[in-house]
């Protein structure tokens, strides 16, 4: 018995032929010539090895063969039904997956909030995130290993499509008592004669950091390196060194371990976190919707 090559036509057909108890209402409903329909009907039949109906004058009747096959049939033409639903919500951006890759910036001042928002307009969309350091987020992209980026500018990303998401503003902290805390806003140039508590040097806000003080032929004076906004609060608060944090990541830690904050009069300190993407036209409807939330009528479609 080889049905492979039976289409879901045939299938359709069949069911028709079967409720309507005449091959020439099934053809009807199923839009085909009455001869065209009775040869499927017949090679079915043939495939299966076993009459389907039992043919009269005033129409068709299954015969259990035929009542086993309509049982099978009906329900593969219900699955496929409910497949292509579902491949509709797929296609309509209702349903779907998304994989994004995000700096610590972005994830610790304004992800959790934006994505907890997208994801209660649209539940059945999986938000797959992760952490990473901005190089490496361009690097996934253009690997086709994540859908949306979300990365320092400044960040060498030749051949992708960004737009603003939003903006943050750097910040020095300091333990209590220390000569720059209590202090207006102060000078990149004038935090340089102490000692610094610092991310690696593959995230964006430490290699900034560097390149300003090559660019003031100054020594970065760095102390010890850790590898989170918290660590870096914590050393600190020990009283090791200085630190530069957004002002919306840092201000938690101060306000909890009793820090100073001092903001810095630097242009370069007001810097933008930017959506990156391959190409938008090739972006699922999911991933669209997304950057879409994220940011608004700057959105590249």
């Amino acid at each position: 018995m080889n049905l492979a090559r039976f289409d879901l036509v045939t299938l359709g057909l069949f069911v028709a032929v079967a409720r309507q108890g005449s091959i020439s209402a099934g053809a009807r409903q199923s839009h085909l010539a009455v001869a065209a329909a009775s040869k499927r009907i017949s090679d079915l039949e043939t495939a299966v090895g076993a009459p389907l109906f039992f043919r009269h004058a005033a129409g068709v009747q299954l015969t259990e063969a035929g009542q086993a096959c309509f049982h099978h049939a009906l329900t593969i033409l219900q699955d496929v039904e409910r497949m292509a639903g579902v491949m509709s919500d797929y296609a309509s951006g209702v349903r779907g997956q998304v994989r994004v890759c995000a700096n610590t910036s972005a994830i610790t001042q304004f992800l959790p909030d934006d994505l907890a928002a997208f994801m209660q307009l649209h539940p059945t969309i999986r938000i797959e995130l992760e952490e990473q350091n901005s190089s490496d987020i361009v690097a996934a992209l253009v690997e086709n290993r994540a859908d949306v980026g979300i990365f320092a500018d400044r960040t060498p990303c030749a051949g992708l499509v960004t737009v603003e998401y939003r903006q943050d503003e750097l910040v020095i902290i300091t333990p209590p008592g220390h000569p720059l805390s209590g202090r207006g806003p102060v000078r990149y140039a004038d935090t340089l004669e102490y000692d610094f508590v610092s991310l690696p040097q593959v995230t964006s806000l430490a290699a900034r950091l560097l390149e300003e003080s090559s660019r003031l032929d100054r020594p970065f004076r760095l102390r010890i390196q850790v590898r989170s906004f918290d660590a870096m609060c914590r050393m600190v608060m020990a009283r090791l060194g200085v630190g530069v944090l957004p002002r919306i990541a840092a201000e938690p830690h101060v306000k909890s371990m009793g820090l100073s904050l001092v903001a810095l009069q630097d242009p370069w300190a007001r810097r933008s976190l930017l959506i990156g993407m391959r190409d938008p036209a090739a972006l699922t409807v999911s991933a669209r919707l997304l950057i879409t939330h994220l940011c608004g009528d700057r959105a590249p479609f």
